[in-house]
């Protein structure tokens, strides 16, 4: 038991850290468990994901994607319209990444739970009518337990599986017996295959500037793994940074290359969610991984009287947007 304690880091107490010009986004009420930001400033924020075991604020209500448009002075979260023809009622957004075409077109892929499986949802991006027009569900043997995901071509990405089992009482008996069977997966129309294995549960992924690296965070062994991209698009292990907290979800800042990471320093908190005791909020920032001694700043912390289980942090020019698994979503200029 002290084990799975560790894993969730139960005994962890957060201390503040304030930002000065941050304020929670209207309408984002029942989670914005992902964040994607375009080059433009266009963010697309993935909200209302229903997870086993952990607290939902709109159960009967089905998950939506929205959009902020960061060079607005006083930026707002509008609804993507999604067409016709795709469930909307089984909507259950979880990671999500952009991809740019070379004809400028927008694909948006988003990891989808209806009915408690595992699928991805591919979609374009209309930006004239703020809609999102579904192209294909992908579903796939080996992508059993999605959690998240990171393009590499208009029909191809790289996706983690959280668990091996994707029935909640196993998965909660693998996480207790601390098996290491989470994995990352590629995926093309053409080749499907497992590129990484041995996480407790791989979670967050994404992909350096160049293009060279691509980030796994394994939030129950609290830690960031960088792994090598090869030609055949298996991954092969450069290093792990180890981390006081749970790592969730990854963004890249274009310009440095810096890893923001969405955490929650109390795992335990955020499954029992006592609202005497709620789960607090912690955004790190990880400067040149790489080196022999990366830096790693606290740039937000949270008690949960603010921000309740943060899972994403994402920047553009200067403003952070700060995402949740179940609660609100933070805007903040740094």
């Amino acid at each position: 038991l002290s084990s799975c304690r560790n894993r969730l880091n139960a005994s962890r107490e957060v201390a503040p850290v304030t930002l000065p010009n941050c304020r929670l986004i209207k309408g984002i009420e029942s989670g914005s468990e992902d964040i994607d930001i375009l080059p433009n400033g266009l963010a697309f924020i993935s909200s209302g994901l229903k997870y086993p075991g952990l607290k939902s604020f709109a159960p009967d209500k089905p998950g939506e994607i929205f959009l902020m448009d960061l060079n607005e002075d006083n930026p707002r979260a509008v609804e993507l319209r999604i067409s016709r023809g795709f469930d909307l009622a089984s909507f259950n957004p979880h990671g999500i990444s952009t991809y740019i075409d070379r004809d400028d077109t927008v694909y948006l892929f988003v990891v989808n739970h209806p009915h408690q499986k595992s699928t991805v949802e591919l979609f374009k991006f209309v930006e004239d009518d703020s809609s999102l027009v579904h192209l294909k569900t992908i579903q796939h043997d080996l992508l059993t337990s999605v959690n998240d995901i990171v393009a590499m071509g208009p029909d191809s990405f790289y996706a983690t599986n959280d668990h091996y089992f994707s029935d909640f009482i196993l998965m909660f008996l693998e996480m207790f017996l601390g098996l290491t069977w989470s994995n990352v997966v590629y995926y093309s129309p053409k080749e499907v295959k497992e590129v990484a294995a041995g996480f407790y549960s791989a979670n967050g992924i994404n992909i350096s500037p160049d293009r060279k690296y691509i980030y796994v965070a394994d939030i129950f062994d609290h830690n960031v793994h960088v792994m090598e991209k090869q030609a055949n698009w298996n991954l092969t292990h450069v290093k792990t940074l180890q981390l006081d907290t749970l790592v969730d979800n990854l963004s890249i800042d274009p310009h440095t290359g810096d890893i923001w990471i969405g955490c929650h320093p109390n795992g335990m908190k955020l499954f029992y969610n006592d609202p005497e005791n709620l789960p607090a909020s912690e955004v790190l920032r990880i400067q040149n991984i790489l080196s022999e001694e990366p830096a790693v700043t606290r740039v937000y912390a949270d008690n949960g009287s603010v921000l309740q289980g943060s899972s994403v942090a994402s920047v553009y020019e200067g403003k952070l947007l700060i995402g949740t698994v179940f609660h609100r979503a933070l805007y903040c200029e740094l």
